[in-house]
């Protein structure tokens, strides 16, 4: 046999064997790999949460920055040059002046406006394989340092998670409230009132439970911990999404969908943390699971 031959041989078994796979599995649970497998490709894009390499905060006036030690603020070393430029916080907006050119929304500058004073975030700078743009939290603005070719991208593959399982897929009520908002805690400490619509209720094997859902763009988010939490499950909890009610105020929740935080994946994001009262007393055992 020759060696064109054995690895059509070995091409044809692969799939074969994908094949049987995929028509073995259920309808759910096809939806629930390429769920997964979308999620896998977000993380590893650009704008995911693989190749984040710094977080550095803000001053009032001058901040300059580059990769040597002398700087307000210090990129890894190799990033850029040692003595770069400076980042100017003025009344909430920041400007850019550097000593070498930069792209920013398709030119290369040395001067730019990079944050508005209503803006939560600002465009991104290019230099070589390195990003960044200003991100602003509860009043203090940072940068977000991005490195396309991160190390940490290379041996990411999948993220550790329970057998799909439609059972976790249950209908939710949503009862609205009065004051419109509850109060969010992040990982800095920060505290800040974020829109809620209200409760949800749902049952799970004859017991009834609640979560606080917030908005985010057109859907529900709901930030929970559980009885995994902190033993198969990420130690401050998991995310979940779902869409608006109806008319009826009906909505599902697919806990096979619930994923970790970027905080799970990185020391530089500013993950919301679950609200007191959204810690279920029952294991959730499905979704994402810790991912070390």
């Amino acid at each position: 046999m020759t060696y064109l031959a054995g690895m059509k041989r070995i091409l044809l078994f692969l799939l074969f064997s994908y094949c049987a796979t995929a028509f073995g599995q259920t309808a759910f649970e096809r939806e629930i790999f390429r769920w997964d497998s979308n999620r896998v490709v977000y993380l590893k894009s650009e704008g995911g949460w693989l190749n984040l390499a710094g977080l550095y905060w803000l001053e009032e006036g001058n901040n300059t920055f580059g990769s040597g030690s002398d700087n307000d603020i210090r990129f890894p070393a190799g990033s850029i040059p040692e003595l770069f430029g400076r980042m100017i916080q003025k009344n909430d907006r920041v400007s850019l002046e550097t000593f070498v050119p930069v792209r920013f929304k398709g030119s290369m500058v040395t001067q730019a406006l990079l944050l508005e004073r209503d803006s939560l975030s600002g465009p991104t700078i290019d230099y070589g394989k390195w990003r960044w743009n200003l991100i602003r939290r509860d009043g203090k603005i940072a940068i977000r340092l991005r490195q396309l070719n991160h190390p940490a991208l290379q041996g990411f593959h999948s993220i550790p998670r329970y057998k799909a399982d439609s059972s976790w897929c249950v209908k939710a009520k949503l009862v609205r409230r009065s004051t419109g908002s509850i109060s969010i805690t992040n990982v800095l400490g920060q505290t800040n009132m974020q829109a809620s619509p209200g409760v949800l209720e749902f049952t799970i094997k004859g017991i009834k439970y609640t979560l606080d859902a917030l908005v985010e763009g057109n859907q529900l988010f709901i930030i929970f911990t559980d009885s995994t939490t902190g033993l198969t499950t990420y130690a401050s909890g998991r995310y979940l999404y779902a869409t608006m009610p109806d008319a009826s105020g009906n909505t599902m929740l697919d806990f096979n969908k619930a994923f970790n935080p970027p905080c799970a994946f990185t020391a530089f994001a500013t993950c919301p943390l679950p609200p007191p009262q959204n810690n279920l007393n029952l294991a959730v055992e499905a979704g994402e699971k810790d991912y070390h």
